[in-house]
């Protein structure tokens, strides 16, 4: 039976805002308890925004709370290691925002407590839970396009330049491999499953962090994906899922998507419209991760743990061959 789960909220950041709006869009399941920030200030604008009752200057007193259920993560990714740890050992389930954290011994870690604490955790790729998505899977176990053979996916994404915040610090994980990177190695793990070889180029900008990068994922079976990304580009976040009889055109923007185009040969384009309403998309995920607590689940098969490993793996793999690691690392 669904009820309503309490949450809590780490960090007052732009991410943060968004999934403190989209808890407020479904009463019926969610009550946004409480908010932990840094500062007084930055706590109370946020909590006077969502009319959060309970705030908390730093974030062990949010674990402590005892009528919490659950604990959404919206920190930078050099602190999901800590800020998880610390959830986990209160006894509090888990939504962690994406990349799940700066490497796989660090997610290995978190996978292993969880386990442990048999707690809920989650990585949150909300991409996954659009309707929109949803509907892809069902399209490609149908074979619509016939045998996928390869995806073209690209993330350009334009944030004002910055070099303190999170896109352009390393001490905060910046770089577009982490950040609009994970998203589209996600997709591609979540359609094709883990692949075979993993290659990777990019541009490093005065920061030090890769503002610019691509990664080709080579599977077994013959599909090539091919995923571009920048954070210094003109927006464009299309994708493009080839198949040996058709193709499926996920139109801009790809990772949270209203429209897609199915084309198969001999046949008339077909469009589908799945507009989101008074929804801003993590409502989906949110709902998703409420439905599976409340039926005992300690994961999501949407979002499995072990596929949020390996996909750290993938990141590390690709960092290797860059020879690039984060100062948390050194």
């Amino acid at each position: 039976m669904q009820k309503q789960m309490k949450w809590a909220i780490l960090g007052t950041g732009k991410i943060a805002n968004r999934f403190a709006t989209a808890l407020k869009n479904i009463p019926e399941r969610a009550v946004l308890l409480a908010i932990g920030s840094r500062s007084a200030e930055s706590g109370d604008a946020f909590g006077n925004k969502y009319s959060i009752p309970r705030r908390y200057i730093g974030y062990e007193d949010v674990a402590a709370d005892p009528d919490v259920d659950i604990i959404y993560i919206g920190t930078p990714g050099v602190f999901h290691h800590h800020d998880v740890t610390m959830c986990l050992e209160a006894g509090k389930h888990v939504l962690c925002e994406k990349a799940f954290t700066v490497n796989a011994r660090e997610a290995e870690n978190l996978i292993r407590l969880a386990r442990q604490k048999s707690r809920f955790m989650m990585e949150a790729m909300w991409t996954r839970f659009f309707p929109i998505h949803i509907k892809i899977r069902e399209l490609l176990a149908e074979k619509a396009i016939g045998d996928v053979n390869g995806m073209v996916v690209n993330f350009m994404a334009k944030p004002p330049f910055d070099l303190s915040n999170r896109f352009f610090d390393l001490r905060l994980g910046a770089g577009v491999l982490m950040d609009t990177g994970s998203y589209g190695i996600s997709w591609a793990y979540s359609l094709l499953g883990k692949p075979q070889q993993v290659t990777g180029l990019a541009y490093f900008g005065e920061s030090g962090a890769d503002y610019s990068s691509a990664y080709v994922l080579k599977y077994p079976a013959g599909p090539i994906v091919t995923i571009t990304c920048s954070q210094i580009s003109y927006d464009y976040k299309e994708a493009v899922i080839f198949g040996s009889q058709g193709k499926i055109e996920v139109h801009d923007p790809w990772y949270k998507p209203t429209r897609m185009t199915l084309h198969v040969e001999g046949k008339t384009p077909e469009v589908f419209d799945m507009q989101l309403g008074k929804y801003n998309g993590y409502e989906y995920e949110a709902c998703a991760v409420m439905d599976c607590i409340q039926q005992g689940k300690t994961e999501c098969e949407t979002m499995p743990l072990d596929e949020t490993l390996e996909i750290m793996k993938t990141l590390d793999q690709i960092r290797e061959q860059w020879g690039f690691r984060y100062p948390a690392e050194k």
